[in-house]
């Protein structure tokens, strides 16, 4: 499968005329806890010729190549991806710490050296708290409830508490949240349900487990708390990411 992904990166560099300078695999696979018939979520950055960027119209940032019951497949031009850095989006940062790389470049690895001086502690554990919530709310109030929605749950708590105590953006693996940030007394209960996951469908149920929902209400009133007594983050400047910007894309001057 990956020498079939690899190749559609190579499709995609043809049919949409651009470079490729990353793809990797983010969603379950990147966490560690696939299923049998979970999809591959690839996703990929890309670099377009200097004078797609001097266009005066309008122009499309991203690309939607393969969307189906094996792949989800789609990108984001360069442009994009580093303001969106400026953002501090999670989601970038997600995708550079992803265990799964079917493609990197130097240019890659240019961003990546200054990626950690644009991450906003406060926005990360604002945007995986929410998360965490959300699903919370929608998947766990039953007796019976979906098997995985407890790890899109936990997943981003312990990432929140990894920040809070690591200070940088959290590691893609569950494992190693669990291991690093999860109490000792609830490992046995995660670690079992990370294998019954494992050998499960994506839709499987299960009872509610009630002393990790126990677990889960108690950390978004504590997590809530802290987030909310810490000092909002400023964005570090542009222009760090205007000159990398011009240097990825090999910009000359016309005078």
């Amino acid at each position: 499968m990956i020498d079939i992904i690899k190749q559609k990166i190579c499709e995609i560099e043809e049919k949409e005329q651009v470079k490729i300078i990353y793809a990797t695999e983010s969603g379950s696979r990147a966490w560690g806890f696939v299923s049998p018939n979970s999809d591959y979520d690839v996703r990929f950055i890309y670099i377009r010729k200097p004078e797609f960027y001097l266009k005066l119209e309008k122009t499309k940032d991203f690309i939607e190549y393969e969307i189906n019951d094996i792949f989800d497949i789609n990108g984001w031009d360069i442009s994009k991806t580093l303001k969106l850095l400026h953002s501090s989006n999670p989601t970038l940062f997600e995708w550079a710490n992803s265990p799964y790389i079917y493609k990197k470049t130097e240019e890659w690895t240019l961003v990546q050296n200054i990626m950690n001086d644009y991450f906003l502690s406060k926005k990360a554990l604002n945007h995986y708290l929410s998360t965490a919530k959300n699903q919370y709310n929608r998947y766990l109030k039953d007796d019976i409830v979906k098997l995985k929605k407890y790890f899109y749950i936990l997943r981003p708590i312990l990432a929140c508490k990894w920040i809070l105590n690591e200070k940088t953006p959290p590691p893609m693996l569950f494992a190693e949240l669990v291991n690093t940030q999860l109490e000792k007394d609830l490992k046995s209960i995660v670690e079992n349900l990370v294998q019954k996951k494992i050998n499960s469908q994506e839709t499987e149920l299960i009872p509610k487990i009630q002393i990790l929902n126990e677990y889960i209400e108690e950390n978004f009133i504590k997590l809530n708390t802290i987030i909310n007594n810490l000092p909002k983050s400023k964005n570090n400047n542009y222009k760090q990411l205007n000159d990398l910007f011009l240097n990825l894309i090999n910009f000359k001057t016309l005078y």
